[in-house]
């Protein structure tokens, strides 16, 4: 198995949005209330107003108010004020938005506004958007800032939900450096990145790299051994590598986890069945789940092929090694469940408790869901059956309709709590609804004995099914706690035979 980092398991902790309050140092009102010449007596009104507003706890007023002012006076300090505001709120939109403009404002040798355009931008998975700022940033730093620059986004990683896209972009920013980073961290995740991509070659030859100049450097030993064993090349040189990264750790269970999968590809079974339980029982991961159910299945052990192989999909039912095996090997239970259904037309129940009485709420209606290719649409109606409104949900965004108004938004969730003040977790629903886990984020998921779906646990909801005795959904219960209450979400499908 290739190490830690590459599952993103055992980065640095992440850096949270209010930390960069800190790094930008907290603005104060003085540094405002002093207006340039070209301001009057109404600006700087408006800065007292927008602070006076925040200590009301009216912090969307204050950040609006700044970023205007930024947008009509073009001074990059209200812009800063306004993406601290919203820092401070828990906002990272809004936060984006307003550093895209102190940015846009800022002079080009102002690099501090650049930094943190780039990691609102990667914490609110805008991957695609990343790549030129960063680029740019990079090249006006000198080769030790630099490489610090690049290790400083490496936990960011972390926090991708799209993993493959947050790997193409760190490929596609540092294979634009010139010249290409000395620092070994960078150069891993960039080989990591490569591996990602399918470029074996661009990964292979950093890899060797690094051994070149630490011979010893166990991650890289294994990273190389398990990649070449993994696409069964050039295998008992992959032995070798894995082996000595082996004896200088041990006890690591990823390192073990390769040990167990090369002597599978040079055809020792039984050795590897060993190696891979001893791995899983060191740490039990998805991937090692994976590759120990595939020798299982290569013996003709199937019972026990299936059974760790559910246990990894209870540890992370989205982890794509897993997820590969099972659509390559199609053990019987996959089939189990309704895949074919596009349509799910049923009732809702809405129950939401806090800490007080007073905010305990609820609601109930109708809904018809469509699914077709990547677009999801989701009709909600009142109890009596007329529509509330019409949510269009596609990759990457979400649309609702309502009352011949337009609503667009990233995320469908937040997008269907503020327009209408249900928590239904539109995103994904599609994927919920057939028994399967929502792509781009860890989930858990349970079979019952005969393989059929009966709980599933993504985005801190606790999902149950009832089935019926064609397998079609009956009722999903959907029940998601925090520190502030509960909600509780009740589906009852129509239509069962359709």
């Amino acid at each position: 198995m290739l190490m830690p980092t590459i599952q993103f398991k055992s980065l640095i902790r992440y850096l949270s949005l209010s930390t960069y309050v800190a790094i930008i140092g907290t603005s104060s009102l003085s540094a405002f209330a002093q207006p340039e010449s070209n301001a009057n007596r109404d600006g700087v009104f408006e800065v007292l107003a927008s602070e006076i507003a925040l200590q009301r706890g009216e912090p969307g007023l204050a950040y609006k108010t700044y970023l205007s002012m930024a947008r009509q006076t073009l001074d990059p300090r209200l812009a800063q004020r306004a993406m601290e505001i919203a820092i401070a709120s828990g906002a990272p939109e809004l936060a984006l938005e307003a550093a895209q403009t102190w940015s846009n404002l800022s002079g080009p040798t102002q690099t501090t506004p650049k930094e943190i355009l780039i990691t609102l931008l990667m914490l609110n998975q805008r991957w695609p958007e990343v790549v030129q700022p960063a680029i740019a940033l990079l090249n006006q730093q000198n080769p030790t800032i630099r490489d610090q620059t690049l290790q400083q986004w490496q936990p960011l990683l972390a926090r991708a939900n799209n993993e493959a896209g947050a790997m193409r972009a760190y490929f596609d920013i540092v294979s634009a450096l010139k010249p290409i980073p000395k620092d070994s961290s960078v150069l891993y995740t960039y080989a990591l990145s490569a591996e990602k991509l399918g470029k074996f070659d661009v990964m292979e030859r950093t890899l060797r790299g690094i051994l070149v100049k630490n011979p010893n450097d166990v991650n890289t030993l294994n990273a190389l051994g398990y990649s070449l064993a993994d696409r069964n090349q050039k295998l008992p040189e992959a032995l070798d590598l894995i082996s000595k990264a082996h004896r200088l750790a041990p006890q690591d269970s990823f390192i073990l986890d390769s040990l167990g999968w090369v002597n599978f590809r040079l055809g020792r079974n039984t050795l590897a069945i060993e190696q891979l339980s001893q791995a899983f029982n060191m740490k039990p991961e998805a991937d090692i789940a994976a590759h120990l159910g595939e020798v299982l299945w290569a013996q003709n052990k199937t019972s026990e092929a299936e059974a760790i192989w559910r246990n990894g999909e209870r540890l992370d039912a989205n982890n794509p090694t897993l997820k590969e095996t099972l659509i390559r090997l199609e053990p019987k239970w996959l089939d189990v469940n309704d895949v074919s259904k596009t349509l799910w037309d049923g009732r809702f129940a809405v129950k939401i408790t806090g800490i007080t009485d007073s905010q305990n709420q609820g609601g109930s209606g109708g809904f018809t869901l469509i699914q077709d290719k990547l677009k999801d649409t989701l009709e909600i109606r009142n109890p009596v059956g007329g529509s509330i409104a019409k949510i269009t949900i596609t990759p990457g965004e979400a649309t609702l309709e309502r009352d011949g108004t337009l609503i667009k938004a990233i995320d469908a969730d937040a997008l269907v709590r503020d327009a209408l003040g249900l928590p239904l977790p539109a995103r994904g629903l599609s994927d919920w609804l057939r028994g399967q886990v929502r792509p781009g984020s860890s989930a858990s998921l349970e079979r019952g004995s005969n393989g059929q779906v009966n709980k599933i646990i993504q985005d801190g909801w606790n999902l149950s099914y009832i089935w019926n005795e064609s397998n079609k959904l009956e009722k999903l219960n959907m029940i998601r706690n925090s520190n502030t209450g509960s909600i509780d979400i009740r589906l009852v499908f129509d239509n069962l035979n359709d």
